[in-house]
């Protein structure tokens, strides 16, 4: 059976990282997770080193703007923090409209996997919904993304934006196969509505669906918001996936 990997992007707990991130990974490891998506770690580099040398926790990917953002400086402070997966958290919409723009925006994540190659770093993308809305053929734009990369870059499907963006989360994972390494999971009625989003298994997502469909995925709690305590929506949210997830 695969060993199953499950994290939490940091960013669902945005808030307690700003007032006492050593607290907060504590907190985290203590829930029983062993991996974490780092959430600002160039604007918190010294103080993640710090946090994650007294836990468990590995850092085992993190968001960074990479194709807009300052990519060079991204890379090496992955690195020097252990990082093995690094992700573009979103390309704009604007960049997602034609076959054409696709594939250019594309080309721009692979201009940043082939520098991160020399330093040990995977390069990666996480998808909203306007990757999936528009139809091509009868493909996502996430699809035709995908094709444009170089093999070693790897996806971070969110299962619930593509689903909120009108696909089918599994059918997704399998077309894209393998190179989904990571699913971001959510849970919550179809609504962009942040506040919304609810535990993982106390909405309406597929859940017990999707992981079935990828099972040697890394699993990452993660909200974008919620309307009562975001460590008790992790927590709920790992002992669900850790139920179903058999």
């Amino acid at each position: 059976m695969t060993e199953r990997l499950y994290s939490v992007q940091l960013y669902t707990l945005r808030k307690a990282i700003e007032t006492d991130l050593p607290g907060t990974l504590a907190r985290v490891a203590a829930m029983g997770f062993e991996n974490v998506e780092l959430w600002r770690f160039e604007q918190y580099r010294d103080a993640y080193r710090r946090a994650l040398a007294e836990t468990p926790l590995r850092p085992l990917s993190a968001h960074a703007s990479l194709v807009d953002g300052n990519a060079p400086a991204a890379v090496r402070m992955a690195a020097e923090l252990g990082i093995g997966t690094l992700i573009e958290p979103r390309i704009i919409a604007q960049r997602w409209t034609t076959r054409a723009d696709i594939e250019a925006a594309a080309a721009s994540l692979n201009g940043v996997a082939r520098l991160a190659r020399d330093a040990g770093v995977t390069i990666g993308y996480h998808n909203h919904d306007h990757e999936v809305r528009q139809d091509f053929g009868g493909r996502t734009g996430l699809e035709i993304f995908a094709e444009a990369l170089d093999e070693d870059v790897v996806l971070e499907l969110d299962t619930f934006w593509a689903e909120v963006g009108g696909a089918s989360a599994v059918e997704l994972i399998s077309r894209l196969g393998a190179r989904v390494r990571f699913l971001h999971l959510k849970d919550g009625p179809y609504t962009t509505t942040l506040l919304e989003q609810q535990p993982v298994g106390q909405g309406a997502m597929p859940v017990a669906d999707i992981l079935k469909a990828a099972p040697d995925a890394v699993r990452v709690v993660e909200l974008d918001d919620y309307a009562g305590d975001p460590f008790e929506a992790v927590q709920q949210s790992l002992r669900h996936l850790v139920e179903v997830d058999r």
